[in-house]
């Protein structure tokens, strides 16, 4: 049985000076998420615990009733210690500007992002907006209120 993943239709701009720099791609033929660039002219010094805003040097046009999600790269991450700060990082339908990556290292020693250097993933996901709808009181569920670690964390008490 051969399935194929479902493909949308994304229009991608590239910022001026970037026509050297690939288009954002899929590693595998069954990956969920594309690999996104390093724009940056110049290579980007990341220190132990330092955060930098880095360009992907793109910009996208999302169909309306989807988001597109930053992730970090899992290599990036196990190898050198750098991730993305707010993952995922949301890109909505209706934003037109560059995508730029805040990295964080987490490293123990200073990490460089060459220009076309893969720095993130980016996944697209169909989207909802909630209808909200105030109540005096919620159903019961068998958690109730157990909050963090309250399914999986053995106490002494």
């Amino acid at each position: 049985m051969n399935k194929e993943i479902e493909k949308i239709e994304v229009k991608i701009e590239k910022d001026k000076g970037c026509d050297d720099l690939p288009l954002p791609k899929a590693a595998s033929q069954h990956a969920s998420g594309v690999d996104l660039f390093s724009a940056e002219e110049d290579a980007v010094e990341i220190d132990k615990g330092e955060i930098k805003l880095v360009s992907t040097g793109i910009k996208i046009a999302l169909p309306i009733g989807f988001e597109a999600q930053v992730r970090p790269r899992s290599g990036l991450a196990y190898r050198y210690g750098i991730t993305v700060l707010n993952t995922p990082g949301t890109i909505d339908s209706d934003y037109r500007g560059v995508i730029k990556i805040i990295l964080i290292n987490h490293g123990k020693e200073k990490f460089i992002v060459n220009r076309g250097d893969r720095i993130a993933q980016l996944v697209i996901q169909r989207t909802f907006q909630p209808v909200l709808i105030e109540t005096k009181e919620l159903d019961n569920t068998k958690r109730g209120i157990g909050g963090f670690g309250h399914t999986g964390i053995k106490t002494n008490q």
